[in-house]
């Protein structure tokens, strides 16, 4: 079973295994727009009210704030669409090798894309309503559906074309060298492309600018995770298998082999091995360096639900950690322990003011845990730090309806603690729902 470490959410190591994830760290692979005062996600709101009205909620909460303004129906069908495409990519698809690393991350692009742009449209019209300015008007848009909206400048499918383009590039590679197709010639032309002509580059520090497959692909600089897909998509197109799995923090792949022995020799200083996974191979503070060719057949190897799993929880990571850039080193279950281990903590917790966090950064965090619970709806680690997030978000109701189903999973100490804060967030919630100011004190 694929076991994935992130680390900063939570004051424990678990999430299904002993290391952490921006908090907990869930284990993969175990089930095989507008600034909105409300903090809900745009595709929840948005799925739940479809019958209700045919006019969306989220445009109907800015005609209540900003003079009837109506912003353009095409970032909320897209939202919509986005998220629809991701669940059935997901759910629907009978056998794990029929799902598209590239389309699925391309529709959770699509969705984050469009979250945003709501939110610079809202904001566009905020601006004009503060000067009385009406010649700034919204970019006109001719699309209506997730495949055709572009992102920098490009829609899916030829954003999937510049995959294929990649691989022709590579094909190109070998018949100018005059070669066969044998596993290293062509590892090594994928490598030649990639690296030197195309100039791939592995991000240090990772960021949402290098967390999407769409800036990636622009940009050519990503994280370790995306390239690592990028590489996996490009030799499906030429027919090679590659595998991967998670080691410690990193994620490593490799082509099926019946002679690993020839990915771990010396070339010029570097293996194929450590050419195709970057400096972790010779990190000696990563597990990653500890591998030899008798090392992989023994480690587990990720589905693409799995991967799809490590890049949503590397994702949830990044905007969690630009949300809390203010609050450093705030855990997303640091309000839990106080109520757990001293109530006179929680006591002054309450006297202080929420930690402000960046809210388009908190709601794609969110965003982010909503697609992966639909990959792990029973990970009680991962349903707990959902429920914090909404709770960072002042929405106490979703709050305590994930944190109770959380309940229902979590190990008898956790279910506990949950237990204490659950009931001090109800007391809050009725609290603020009877028209009171301020934060309740729980005495």
């Amino acid at each position: 079973m694929l076991l994935v470490s992130l680390p900063g959410f939570s004051h424990q190591n678990q999430m299904t295994t002993s290391s952490s994830m921006c908090g907990p760290t869930p284990r993969y692979g175990d089930h095989k727009l507008t600034k909105m005062t409300n903090f809900a996600t745009p595709a929840t709101l948005l799925v739940q009210n479809k019958r209700k009205t045919n006019f969306s909620p989220v445009t109907t909460i800015f005609n209540q704030k900003t003079h009837e303004f109506t912003p353009s129906k095409s970032y909320q069908e897209v939202i919509i669409a986005a998220r629809e495409k991701f669940t059935q990519e997901m759910s629907f698809r009978s056998k794990d090798k029929d799902i598209s690393l590239a389309k699925t991350l391309l529709y959770i692009s699509a969705e984050d894309e469009a979250f945003m742009g709501y939110n610079r449209e809202m904001d566009t019209h905020s601006f004009q309503n503060e000067r009385n300015d009406t010649s700034v008007l919204s970019d006109s848009r001719d699309w209506d559906c997730v495949e055709a909206m572009p992102m920098a400048g490009k829609k899916i499918d030829n954003w999937l074309l510049e995959l294929d383009n990649i691989a022709k590039e590579v094909k190109v590679e070998l018949m100018s060298r005059d070669i066969g197709c044998h596993l290293v010639e062509v590892l090594e032309a994928v490598n030649k492309v990639m690296f030197e002509s195309i100039g791939f580059r592995r991000s240090p520090v990772v960021d949402s600018n290098c967390s999407y497959l769409h800036s990636v692909l622009c940009s050519k600089y990503g994280s370790a995770i995306l390239l690592s897909i990028i590489y996996i998509e490009i030799c499906q197109r030429l027919n090679l298998t590659i595998v991967g799995s998670r080691v410690g923090e990193d994620f490593l792949i490799w082509p099926e082999t019946g002679n690993p022995e020839e990915l771990f020799k010396v070339n010029s200083g570097h293996s194929l091995f450590g050419i195709v996974n970057g400096r972790c191979v010779e990190d000696p503070k990563s597990m990653a360096s500890d591998l030899t060719c008798n090392s992989l057949p023994g480690l587990d190897i990720a589905t693409n639900r799995d991967i799809i799993g490590i890049y949503l929880a590397n994702l949830i990571r990044v905007h969690w950690k630009r949300a809390s850039r203010t609050n450093r080193g705030l855990m997303l279950t640091s309000p839990l322990r106080p109520v757990h281990d001293d109530t006179e903590k929680w006591r002054k917790i309450n006297r202080s003011s929420m930690p402000l966090l960046r809210p388009q950064d908190l709601r794609l965090a969110i965003m982010a845990s909503e697609r992966l619970l639909i990959l792990q709806p029973h990970n009680w680690a991962l349903r707990r730090d959902h429920g914090m997030m909404w709770y960072y978000s002042r929405d106490y109701g979703k709050a305590v309806q994930e944190l109770s189903i959380c309940m229902a999973f979590a190990p008898e100490e956790e279910a506990e603690v949950l237990e204490l804060f659950v009931e001090k967030l109800q007391l809050e919630s009725s609290w603020k729902s009877r028209g009171h100011k301020g934060r309740l004190m729980v005495p």
